[in-house]
């Protein structure tokens, strides 16, 4: 069945007195009854496992497997699967036989457990959340507050030198990613810099329509070709430009001295190593490489 935690574990007749009575004097336990054969109960313990996770620490869940510890089955008379008993002050205050709704366990415990405030939501993952989602300005917010208080968080500086950049405030942004010093977050810090590179490269170059008519026109112009993928970077359409980039690396590798194949490496320092688009267009470079 499912992993232990330290607040969900199998309790056996050589325990149970110490993982249940004597722990349901600090913590409620839910002491959950199950056999592998009983079809209900693996509907239902990861109902329990969940329910028990939300309480972090203030409920326990033991599993007794009734098919090995028959000497607590007999203690408790336990009779049909599943049962669940809950265990307070070293006595069963409450319990059910059968599966139940997720409703009607979360009232039974009420009673006897509080679940603990939320807690809260680390910023810096807020941000990224936002930043994400392309909601660039209240990812922005969030990071100068952040880094209000701790000015050094080297993920919190990268992550608010590619909003500045997405906003055009391109020289604020290289000026923020210069301040990072930290090598910690060397392929974060290498994204940043590439997209600050983009969008640079993006504001000297023709417009889409002039470059996407050049290719209607000559699809093998490879200048129009690359400034294309770079107006693509620019606006985030990194599918386009990464299609386009390899088709060019597959025409012509040599370009400006092997400038697809760099960009191609820069776009996936920008996404990151587990972006589906970055896992994809690796494995079509290798194959276009070799």
């Amino acid at each position: 069945m499912s992993q232990e935690t330290p607040y969900i574990f199998n309790a056996t007749s050589a325990d149970f007195d110490q993982s249940v009575i004597q722990n349901s004097h600090v913590k409620p336990v839910l002491v959950d009854f199950w056999a592998d054969w009983c079809a209900p109960c693996k509907v239902l313990m990861p109902l329990l496992e969940k329910i028990t996770a939300e309480y972090r620490g203030e409920l326990l869940l033991a599993k007794v497997n009734c098919d090995v510890e028959q000497d607590i089955v007999a203690r408790f008379g336990i009779r049909s699967l599943p049962t669940v008993v809950l265990f307070k002050d070293g006595q069963p205050v409450d319990g059910f036989a059968e599966a139940r709704p997720e409703s009607e366990i979360r009232a039974m415990l009420e009673p006897h457990v509080q679940l603990p405030p939320p807690a809260a939501a680390d910023p810096l993952v807020v941000a990224q959340g936002l930043f994400a989602e392309g909601r660039f300005s209240e990812a922005e917010a969030l990071l100068q507050a952040l880094l209000t208080e701790d000015n050094s968080n080297a993920a919190a500086l990268i992550l608010y030198a590619r909003c500045l950049a997405e906003r055009g405030e391109l020289g604020e942004a290289q000026t923020v990613l210069d301040a990072v010093k930290s090598d910690e977050h060397k392929a974060a810090l290498a994204g940043a810099k590439a997209q600050l590179t983009f969008l640079k490269q993006a504001a000297s170059l023709p417009d889409v329509a002039d470059l996407k008519s050049r290719l209607a026109q000559n699809a093998e112009d490879d200048e129009a070709a690359y400034q294309l993928a770079v107006q693509q970077l620019s606006r985030q359409q990194y599918e386009a430009a990464l299609d386009g980039l390899l088709k060019l690396f597959k025409r012509n590798r040599g370009y400006e001295g092997g400038l697809p194949h760099k960009t191609l490496l820069q776009v996936f320092d920008l996404l990151g190593n587990e972006h589906p688009l970055v896992l994809d267009y690796r494995r079509k470079l290798f194959a276009a490489l070799y």
